[in-house]
């Protein structure tokens, strides 16, 4: 098993269809991850209620990702991570947020996770190769 290191907070408690202030208060109360500050090629483990889904960086300035796990992509599949989400329209732009949903484009799809219940980065030195 990959060495992870584990980064979370309490659930937010603004719910789908929140204000904007509720938005913003949940955001900044809860841990996260910017994808745009890590380097290429940075790994994590992202578990969602129904998933565990496994990211690597590729343009991280951009947004773009590698990303496998669930029934959308059973392979790594290249995808745009739109940001972090409450399940209403309000977005928080390139981030990966726990107790938020992340929003992600693949094809001209926008495809919407289950909330974030845990990111944990994978130091590659000890991850298994396949």
């Amino acid at each position: 098993m990959a060495a992870t290191t584990s980064v979370g907070a309490p659930r937010p408690t603004a719910a789908a269809g929140a204000t904007l202030q509720q938005f913003a208060d949940a955001a900044v109360q809860a841990d996260g991850v910017t994808v745009g500050t890590l380097g290429p090629i940075a790994e994590f483990e992202v578990h969602t209620r129904n998933t565990t889904y496994r990211i690597t960086t590729v343009g991280a300035a951009d947004g773009r990702i590698l990303i496998q796990g669930g029934r959308f992509f059973p392979v790594p599949c290249e995808v745009r991570l739109n940001g972090g989400t409450l399940g209403g329209s309000v977005l928080k732009v390139g981030w990966i947020g726990r107790g938020f949903c992340m929003e992600l484009l693949h094809d001209g799809r926008r495809i919407t996770t289950t909330r974030v219940r845990e990111i944990r980065s994978i130091d590659p030195a000890t991850a298994p190769r396949h």
